[in-house]
């Protein structure tokens, strides 16, 4: 059984549309402890990191965000570092996807602090591949994998000690179906492995998953997990700010959560982009703690 550290990042800051920064409440209200004590792991709510609110920054432009981004990025960066040396397994609560800049940025440098890298498994409709130069909205939550690789923003891209927080070739995105053309020329560019939801329609989620584990884990000592709600079909999960038609199912979603948790390689996660304003009944919340139950070890038997 796991030792599991729940972390709220309540940030909306990265993000064009409000809300999100209900999400780990919203999470927490659909009882994610519960449901994995339940399965017999030992859980901490450690809280949430402070976050300013846009409302006090008396900023406009997505990009001036950025400083402050950083800031809490590099606070979650050292909340995850220290439960990685304590043995606990990361569990993050967005807030837009920004946060993830911070937490694989954290575990990536706890375990380099062993002689050891790390593994990104990204779960979106969107690669994220974009940087300050070649964004055409502004949202950082657009940044955080160029970022992680040490491309964009050099404080952003920073954060893990030594950096790039991960190796183009242990980083492989799944779901993606909404790409911008700078991004399309970044993923060449950068190196890493985009399986689109075609890749997935025509091979199956169990296929791609198991060659994208493998790929995320050649050479690494496990794999941290970042899942966008996006990356599920808005008929399923239509509390997400960037919802786009075609994504995975719900079974899908669950098989690619039970095999990730078969590997035996997680060893920190992500749940971001829940947004309460745009949900039904908090359902997508709901959601989001059935996947996470099946990404530690709930069986349908």
């Amino acid at each position: 059984m796991a030792s599991i550290a729940i972390l709220g990042v309540p940030l909306d800051l990265g993000a064009s549309r409000r809300g999100v920064e209900m999400g780990p409440s919203a999470v927490r209200l659909a009882r994610l402890a519960t449901r994995l004590e339940q399965l017999g792991h030992t859980v901490v709510d450690c809280g949430d990191v402070r976050v300013p609110t846009r409302e006090t920054l008396r900023l406009e432009n997505g990009i001036d965000f950025l400083p402050t981004i950083t800031d809490v990025c590099r606070d979650v960066a050292a909340r995850t570092a220290a439960f990685v040396r304590a043995g606990q397994i990361p569990l993050v609560l967005g807030g837009d996807h920004s946060v993830a800049g911070g937490s694989v940025a954290g575990v990536s440098t706890a375990l380099a602090e062993r002689g050891e890298r790390l593994g990104l498994i990204w779960l979106d409709a969107h690669a994220d591949l974009n940087t300050p130069a070649s964004t055409l909205t502004g949202n950082v939550h657009g940044m955080p994998v160029a970022h992680l690789l040490g491309h964009g923003d050099s404080g952003m891209a920073s954060l893990a000690k030594p950096n790039p927080a991960v190796r183009a070739e242990n980083v492989v995105i799944i779901g993606a179906r909404d790409l911008d053309q700078a991004e399309r020329v970044h993923a060449r560019e950068f190196g890493v492995t985009i399986y689109t939801m075609r890749d997935i329609d025509e091979r199956g989620m169990r296929a791609v998953l198991l060659e994208a584990t493998a790929k995320a884990s050649n050479g690494t000592a496990g794999i941290h997990v970042s899942l966008d709600l996006d990356f599920i079909d808005p008929r399923e999960a239509p509390g997400v700010g960037t919802p786009v038609r075609g994504g995975a199912t719900f079974r899908e979603a669950h098989l690619a959560m039970e095999t990730l948790w078969d590997t035996g390689q997680l060893v920190s996660i992500d749940l971001v982009e829940v947004n309460p304003v745009l949900d039904e009944v908090n359902h997508t919340a709901e959601l989001a703690v059935g996947l996470m139950a099946s990404a530690f070890g709930q069986r349908i038997i």
